[in-house]
């Protein structure tokens, strides 16, 4: 079977944030703190930039669980934001796949809180469905490397596309020419090395 490159489109793409929750980020321990909420900032940031829909669900958020990380809704006030009462797979809830099917778009972009079950459960789902997925690999945590790198083996062999927040804005942007300052702020912003390669461009 000839390899199709299907690459991230601004027109077609969703990005689904999913139960980045205060209980459940204590969970996240194959990234430090810092780095994790960096990247899912970051991700959030994409989204905004090239205007793509957004999507923010929680799961059993009056449980332990907890809230959604304030940042997230703060970014994103406008967003649909599916509070699911106790469906573990976000699939599963209809509100969630409504939200998805109104956008009118086929690839999601995936990133969650815990990445083999949070991320892998809706994505398997939504390959099952006919989407194309890119699984966010560092916008989505979980207990420790083990589990992270059996769960992304599982949801790549099903046919998803791993992705980092870097990748996702390299191939949504396609043409530096596009919008330097406004790109590279981004990736200056999250990756204190590209602040100094946009620090020594903005001196030319």
């Amino acid at each position: 079977m000839a390899f199709t490159y299907k690459r991230l489109d601004k027109d077609d793409a969703v990005v689904l944030l999913i139960d980045h929750q205060a209980g459940l980020l204590s969970l996240v321990r194959d990234y430090s703190p810092d780095e994790f909420k960096n990247n899912v900032m970051a991700l959030a940031d994409i989204a905004k930039f090239f205007k793509l829909p957004t999507i923010l669900t929680t799961s059993f958020e009056t449980g332990p669980n907890g809230p959604i990380v304030p940042e997230l809704k703060a970014m994103f006030p406008d967003a649909p934001y599916i509070a699911r009462p106790g469906q573990i797979n976000a699939w599963d809830n209809e509100d969630f796949v409504n939200a998805i099917k109104a956008t009118g778009r086929k690839q999601l972009i995936i990133a969650g809180v815990v990445a083999d079950v949070c991320v892998a459960f809706p994505t398997l789902s939504a390959l099952e469905a006919g989407y194309d997925v890119f699984v966010v690999t560092d916008a989505s945590g979980t207990f420790n490397t083990a589990v992270r790198d059996a769960a992304l083996a599982r949801m790549a062999h099903a046919g998803a596309q791993l992705v980092n927040w870097f990748s996702v804005g390299g191939e949504l942007h396609r043409d530096w020419r596009n919008d330097v300052e406004g790109f590279g702020g981004i990736l200056g912003g999250h990756l204190p090395a590209y602040a100094n390669l946009i620090q020594s461009y903005n001196q030319k």
